[in-house]
């Protein structure tokens, strides 16, 4: 299935059942929070997140204030200077700011292939087409995921001598294989770059088996260090300037 959203190209990659704070300050983004806000009270208000490949956010608008590729920080090519998969978010918690800024929660749905941008307007837009997942999550995905469970819980406890935290204290593991592979892949400490991999890979067996190689080579790292920093992960919204 294929549709036409607003896009939002941040520093960060957003999984389907996550959610993602964001501080929205530069003009374009204003303009489709504004327009979000316009649609009838009971039409979903959603929009594409998709991570920029060099991890820098959107500079502002051009001088006529369209969303041009050069004026966006896009390049010449801003469909290449974007990842091809996505998440398309649900936005709720709206709360506007006198400054005319805006505070909201996105909260991930499904995967979107991107095929086509619109730069024409004053901030992007997409045409996307919606990445299914596999009902089963693939070969294997439930013996793959009883293992990630155990080394990430391993992982979490080596992450705790830093005092990070990725999981919150008594959080459940969920039972669903899809699940919990997105939960994981949000919650690994690991680069921008690493996560979108994550978010790409074709089902959730895949994805939980790439977790596992990760987590099994990061947690050996940590046991080798004599001592970690210690590093305030407290949740931060992002920074939409």
């Amino acid at each position: 299935m294929t549709d036409r959203i607003p896009l939002f190209p941040l520093g960060a990659t957003l999984f389907p059942g996550l959610v993602l704070p964001l501080n929205v300050f530069e003009e374009r983004y204003r303009a489709l929070v504004a327009d979000l806000l316009a649609l009838p009270e009971d039409a979903p208000r959603r929009f594409g997140v998709v991570a920029i490949k060099n991890g820098q956010e959107v500079a502002p608008t051009g001088q006529d204030g369209r969303a041009d590729g050069a004026a966006a920080g896009l390049g010449d090519d801003p469909l290449a200077a974007l990842h091809g998969v996505g998440c398309i978010a649900d936005a709720t918690g709206i709360a506007a700011r006198d400054d005319g800024s805006y505070e909201l929660v996105a909260t991930g749905l499904l995967r979107f292939k991107l095929l086509s941008l619109d730069v024409s307007g004053t901030y992007l837009t997409a045409e996307i087409e919606e990445v299914p997942e596999d009902p089963g999550g693939g070969a294997g995905a439930g013996a793959l995921a009883s293992q990630v469970t155990r080394v990430f819980g391993t992982y979490q406890k080596r992450l705790a001598g830093a005092r990070e935290r990725t999981l919150a204290p008594g959080q459940e593991f969920p039972d669903d294989p899809t699940v919990l592979s997105y939960l994981v892949a949000a919650a690994l400490i690991a680069e921008t770059p690493v996560k979108q991999a994550l978010l790409e890979e074709p089902d959730s067996a895949s994805r939980l088996a790439a977790e596992l190689r990760l987590l099994r080579r990061e947690t050996a790292v940590i046991e080798k260090l004599p001592s970690l920093p210690a590093v305030d992960l407290t949740s931060q919204p992002i920074s939409a300037n």
